[in-house]
């Protein structure tokens, strides 16, 4: 145990219970979080006060704002509450007010709920679900008076044509049927007073009353003719002294009844044209099935004017049809008349489908919400169809407000893309205000400005700037674009004047072309200049894309007509070649021929053939032998002329001092002979001929002034023999006629050809005579050695023939340091495991300084690797060194 005193704990102070824990059973002295907000939801159930909910909100929101979450959803209900009781207290008063006036709008009371809604009042709760209700019954009712006008209207309008067929038949048929017409007469009366009586009768559009009114007035009118017509026809039948009533049909009747003769005073009734009646029937028949159509498809719209076409071809040819027919059109009538209670049910699946679609709206997948325009057009649409769909038959509330709902909730998508398309719409127009006033400024400050290109350039960035200014209404669009043509017109003017003046100056250039290249002789440092002034100008100023373009295709026009003509000129000229040019190309056609046989003296052969063809010899010697009877009697004038030509040129050796002090003689002038210039394509004439280039073959140039070998006098007469005597420097007055075009490109290709397979003949015989070389010394057979030609002109005989003589022996000696030196004068690299012996020889021989270089004793150095005995990596090496040696 321990020996530490023990400490006795010090009791904690209890705290003092929360004002507000009593109010809310002990919230506020919970020990969890949990605890305190199952308290609070059991304070919350005994519906406290809300001046008590706002002093527990306010001390429980700084301890547990979980726990006072509950408390702060009381409050906005109880905040909502009040509020939609204001709103209810509002819409109820209006409500009142439409309810309790004369005459109750229908129209008024759809937009009440819809606007009420709208509000956010609570038109589910009382009072404003009486009062919706109240004023749907009004509705209801007052559209049912409105269809009773135009069924009444309707049943008017075939009881009259009832009592008017009874004035075509029978007068006892008209009595047979007095007592039911006289009844259904006083039924419709009736029911034309209860319409007239009802106490919503004055909510009636006012279009419906003038035709009941009308109806009544035709009926009546009808009635009051036929009851004393027919009281008369009984009257006319019972006594002979009666007169006889108005109807024609039923006098005639009577009138043969009494055996009385037809009445004079009255012409015969005129036959009826076959014609007529067939056009009759077919009328009547055509209006007939338009309206049975109509009425089987449910057009109520359309079935009311087809009944109504029907009548007036009744009206006009009734007395030419027959009874059958006439039964039809009074069943089609009937018909079109009963549609409107079916009508009903055809408009409301539409407007079902309609809610569905306004419905449909907002609960599209992720993704696939419509934007501001396209929900603006599909509203648009729906409510069109909407309206399409109450002309076909009657209103139903209760769809409309379900379908007004949802595309007044839809259309919140609506405003806010508005609202969005009005906030861009103000920062685009102060974007293009202040586009116009930098433009202002900008043309103020460079009014006097020469820089054109620049200018032409700032204009193009204003316009650009002026096309992404952003869209704007076309009113305010209107208002600015004049604005902004004055101010760019106002910056623009001293470039457009610039631009009149430089287009003046391009069309005297396009003159000046013209007269250039209409020009016999083409001038190009005319045509140089003249380019360079357009350049300038064009650098200059510039114009708009396409002016610019026309300008420069008029200028160029004429110049490359030009250059056409003379391009033209010089290919026809290309095309005629000389004697000597068909020389050339036929022998640069052998040495092709001899390059792709793959013989090498075949290739030397034709290579000379095609030097001698270049220097002109064969068509010299042909020349001589035609000249050789002229030259046996030479005149006078021709010896001297020779002698003066060749005196310069015959100088004896012993002469040196003597010409030093004489007079020389003066050298005879060269004849000028016309040489063809560098006009081939892409070649400059007045360029300067590259540096080291020499001349074709068979051409040498003429002596420079200023040459380095001016000054040092005339060559010997043996060293200059001696090199004419190997044909290496023809004299000047052998140099060959100057080729064509063609004629020299054919030579030329035909040559650098046979120098490539010369080359490739030489590396192929090259490897087979080290092949061999290597062969000899693995079988010691000094036979095999190959000759010198073989070897190459860097193995002089001497070299070979020591190789022959190494070989001829037996193998002896060690050849590790040859093979070294053979690797360093051939600078080849040396296997890894004799480098080390590479750098000891390098070294050994940097003090050796009066020695030969390995490269001067490569041969010696041969001998003495072939003297010793052959294996393979010995002759891998020897190989590699020779290969190398053997071509420097």
């Amino acid at each position: 145990m321990s020996d530490a005193s023990e400490v006795n704990p010090v009791p904690a102070k209890p705290q003092a219970p929360h004002a507000l824990d009593a109010l809310t059973g002990g919230a506020f002295s919970a020990a969890t979080s949990g605890e305190r907000a199952a308290r609070i939801r059991d304070w919350l159930a005994t519906e406290p006060a809300s001046g008590q909910l706002q002093e527990v909100f306010k001390e429980l929101s700084a301890r547990d704002k979980g726990a006072a979450r509950a408390v702060r959803e009381r409050l906005n209900e109880i905040r909502r509450a009040k509020e939609q009781e204001a709103i209810a207290a509002e819409w109820a008063e209006k409500a009142q007010a439409l309810l309790t006036a004369p005459k109750l709008n229908i129209a008024d009371a759809m937009a009440w709920q819809r606007d009420a809604a709208k509000a956010g009042a609570p038109l589910s709760r009382e009072p404003l679900s009486l009062l919706k209700l109240q004023l749907a019954d009004r509705v209801r009712v007052i559209e049912d008076l409105q269809h009773r006008v135009q069924v009444q209207r309707e049943a008017a309008v075939l009881l009259a044509q009832r009592i008017e067929v009874f004035s075509t038949k029978p007068w006892r048929d008209a009595l047979a049927a007095l007592e039911p017409l006289r009844t259904d007469v006083a039924r419709w009366q009736e029911q034309a007073r209860e319409l007239t009586g009802d106490a919503c009768w004055a909510s009636v559009d006012m279009r419906f009353p003038p035709l009941l009114d009308a109806s009544r007035s035709q009926l009546l009118v009808v009635w009051d003719a036929f009851q004393p017509a027919l009281a008369q026809a009984i009257a006319a039948a019972e006594d002979a002294a009666a007169p006889l009533p108005p109807v024609p049909v039923w006098a005639d009747e009577l009138r043969a009844a009494r055996g009385l003769p037809a009445e004079p005073a009255h012409a015969p009734k005129p036959k009826v044209a076959p014609e007529v009646l067939e056009k009759a029937v077919q009328t009547v028949r055509e209006a007939l099935v338009t309206l049975e159509k109509e009425t089987a498809e449910g057009h109520g719209k359309a079935s009311v004017g087809a009944a109504a076409a029907l009548r007036a071809v009744l009206k006009q040819h009734g007395r030419h049809i027959d009874n059958a027919l006439e039964q039809q059109v009074h069943s089609a009538l009937v018909a079109a008349g009963e549609l409107e209670g079916w009508q009903r049910w055809s408009a409301d699946q539409l407007r079902e489908d309609l809610v569905a679609q306004a419905e449909a709206l907002l609960e599209r997948p992720e993704g696939q919400a419509l934007g501001g325009r396209k929900m603006q057009e599909t509203l648009r649409r729906l409510r069109e169809q909407w309206k399409q769909a109450d002309q076909g038959g009657a209103p139903n509330h209760a769809l409309w407000k379900r379908f007004d709902t949802a595309c007044n909730t839809a259309h919140k998508v609506v405003e806010v893309w508005l609202e969005k398309l009005r906030t861009e719409a103000a920062g685009h127009k102060a974007r293009r205000l202040a586009l116009i006033e930098e433009l202002s400024v900008w043309a103020q400050a460079h009014a006097a400005s020469g820089d054109w290109k620049a200018t032409h350039r700032a204009l193009q960035q204003f316009a650009e700037r002026w096309r992404e200014g952003g869209h704007v209404g076309e009113k305010l669009f209107a208002e600015l674009q004049p604005l902004w043509k004055q101010a760019m017109d106002l910056a623009a003017a001293p470039l457009e004047a610039a631009q009149k003046e430089s287009l003046v100056r391009r069309q005297a250039l396009v003159e000046e072309a013209a007269a250039l290249g209409a020009a016999p002789t083409l001038r190009i440092d005319a045509i140089k200049a003249l380019q360079q002034r357009w350049q300038v100008e064009a650098q200059t100023v510039a114009l708009e894309r396409r002016q610019e373009q026309k300008l420069w295709d008029a200028f160029r026009k004429p110049i490359d007509e030009a250059f056409s003509r003379k391009s033209a000129q010089r290919e026809r000229a290309l095309t005629e070649l000389t004697a000597h040019d068909r020389m050339v190309l036929d022998a640069s056609k052998a040495l092709e021929a001899a390059n792709a046989s793959g013989d090498t003296q075949r290739i030397r052969t034709a290579l000379q053939a095609l030097e001698a063809a270049l220097r002109g010899q064969s068509q010299a010697a042909e020349q001589a032998r035609s000249d050789e009877p002229a030259q046996a009697q030479p005149s006078p004038n021709a010896t001297e002329a020779e002698a003066s030509d060749t005196a310069p040129d015959t100088v004896p050796e012993n002469a040196g001092a003597g010409a030093a002090t004489a007079d020389a003689p003066k050298a005879a002038q060269r004849p000028v002979r016309a040489v063809r210039g560098d006009d081939r394509p892409g070649m400059k004439k007045d360029a300067p001929a590259a540096p080291g280039r020499g001349a074709r073959p068979g051409e040498w140039r003429d002596a420079r002034v200023g040459d380095r070998d001016a000054s040092r006098g005339p060559r010997a007469a043996g060293r200059g023999d001696e090199r004419n005597a190997r044909g290496q420097r023809p004299a000047p007055e052998e140099r060959a006629p100057r080729l064509g075009d063609t004629a020299f490109r054919a030579q030329r290709e035909a040559m650098e050809n046979a120098q490539l397979a010369l080359k490739k003949l030489a590396a192929q015989a090259h490897g087979e005579a080290l092949t061999q070389l290597l062969t000899a010394w693995e079988k010691r057979d000094a036979a095999q050695v190959p000759a010198t030609q073989d070897l190459g002109g860097r193995v002089p005989p001497a070299v070979r023939s020591a190789w022959v003589q190494a070989l001829s022996c037996a193998p002896q000696g060690d050849a590790s340091e040859a093979l070294l030196r053979l690797e360093m004068a051939a600078e080849a690299p040396t296997p890894a495991e004799h480098i080390a012996a590479r750098r000891m020889l390098q070294l050994q021989l940097l003090t050796r300084r009066n020695d030969p270089a390995p490269a001067q004793t490569w041969g010696q150095d041969a001998a003495r690797v072939l003297a010793s005995a052959s294996d393979a990596g010995s002759a891998r090496r020897l190989q590699g060194a020779l290969k190398t040696l053997l071509r420097k």
